[in-house]
């Protein structure tokens, strides 16, 4: 005997485990078939519940009406309505993201809201197999590794969607024989959105000669779900044991790197944290062979070539690399470190530490300059007998990282390189017996 969605639903829903929350399930509701059947499931299977309904304010009348549409429903049916509306597109221009994307984060932001308020147990939304074929499908088009082949997950934090098992064939009936009042949205017919050029012309194509696409596909995904934990627990492993973690930055041995198998899906899920792309992990294969100084960026890190390692770091933005300092005492704030001038007595012992400079003040010229390094700057290393030396090769005689050059600072006075800071003084400004006043500078990391 063939179940009813009703049927199905409720014995879903129990299998679960969501029947055991004591407090009402948040329920979203647009107005549209699928989640107006959602709701009509919730209220015939006597699940307690309440409606939250988003007016994105992006259809006019059409959206006001959804809205009075489910205002209505909760009126007749006793059950507990909540909207909010929203100036999508104004906000949508202030975070600079789409209208789509504003108007998720705004929808479950305010539902998030809400659970806190009232501390209902579960967010549900009316997700459908359909949904999840179409997200499948959308993922592999663009490039995916396992972890996109999952589909819709039926439970992510408090969010459930108690109809992914069932497909829209399904919703459709359930909808026309309860006599379901809903209201289409017209935006569901615009191809110019990716999910509906899928939805309208994609799988209609592939239905003709697999009619139970839908479900056959459902029920795929559901052994990827199982076989991806397999599958992230072993390359999590393999990454443990190849990358090494120094301060904020990931180190990868190349050698290592290059007798991994498989390589490319090691590689691609390596770097997929750090907002690389499918499409990059060819290149960042080849920046294992390139020269040192060779480096790859993402919107958000920077890989690099350096002698033995590839190196994952932030990028960094700054607003100014050249800052002037002209009283003392001073305090400088820079990227994850400040810098701290002071004028002080000839100390008894001098420090010495690598990220503290005792400098001659009478041989110092205001304003002081900290500013980053430059391809040119040469000074006199202090104990080398003022002998000149560029900035670059003594990086590279001091084995300093290439991407830790991008971030270092120096100290100048009259266009003469002071201190590189958290590294070497230079000679023309050591303390000597002569010495009466000292300029301090010290570098603290945060």
């Amino acid at each position: 005997m063939i179940m009813s969605l009703q049927q199905q639903f409720i014995e879903h829903y129990k299998n679960k485990g969501w029947g055991c929350a004591s407090k009402p399930v948040l329920v979203a509701v647009s107005g549209g078939r699928d989640s107006m059947t959602l709701a009509d499931l919730f209220l015939k299977n006597k699940i307690s519940f309440i409606v939250a309904h988003c007016n994105f304010q992006l259809r006019g009348e059409e959206a006001n009406a959804d809205e009075e549409l489910v205002k209505k429903w909760c009126a007749e049916n006793d059950v507990p309505f909540y909207r909010n509306h929203f100036d999508t597109k104004v906000i949508a221009k202030e975070w600079k993201k789409g209208i789509q994307e504003t108007a998720r984060k705004l929808r479950y932001d305010w539902f998030g809201e809400l659970c806190k308020i009232h501390r209902f147990n579960y967010i549900a939304t009316a997700h459908h197999a359909d949904d999840d074929v179409e997200t499948l499908l959308i993922n592999l088009f663009k490039g995916t590794g396992i972890n996109g082949l999952q589909g819709i997950p039926e439970q992510n934090g408090n969010i459930i969607r108690p109809l992914l098992f069932a497909t829209r064939a399904m919703i459709d009936e359930y909808a026309s024989e309860n006599h379901i009042i809903y209201r289409d949205d017209a935006s569901n017919e615009d191809d110019k959105y990716l999910r509906n050029a899928v939805r309208h012309h994609i799988l209609p194509g592939i239905e003709k000669y697999f009619p139970y696409v839908a479900r056959q596909i459902h029920e795929s995904i559901g052994r990827f779900s199982q076989a991806q934990e397999i599958y992230n627990e072993s390359i999590q492993q393999k990454i443990r044991k190849l990358t090494q973690q120094k301060g904020k930055d990931l180190y990868i041995p190349v050698r290592k790197l290059q007798h991994i198998k498989p390589l490319e899906t090691l590689c691609y899920e390596l770097f997929k944290p750090y907002g690389f792309s499918g499409l990059q992990t060819k290149q960042l294969m080849e920046l294992m062979y390139a020269t040192a100084g060779k480096w790859m960026t993402s919107s958000t890190h920077k890989v690099i070539k350096d002698r033995e390692f590839l190196i994952v770091t932030a990028l960094k933005t700054m607003a100014t690399d050249l800052i002037s300092i002209e009283n003392l005492p001073s305090k400088i704030e820079v990227e994850g470190m400040s810098f701290h001038f002071s004028e002080i007595s000839k100390p008894q012992l001098l420090s010495t530490s690598s990220t503290i400079a005792l400098i001659d003040f009478s041989k110092i010229e205001f304003p002081i300059l900290l500013r980053k390094w430059r391809t040119g700057d040469y000074f006199y290393p202090l104990g080398m007998g003022m002998k000149k030396k560029k900035l670059s090769r003594f990086f590279i005689d001091q084995k300093i990282p290439l991407h830790e050059k991008e971030n270092i600072w120096v100290v100048e006075s009259n266009r003469k390189i002071v201190w590189i800071a958290g590294s070497r003084l230079d000679e023309r400004f050591k303390i000597t017996e002569k010495t009466t006043g000292i300029l301090k500078i010290e570098m603290r990391l945060h």
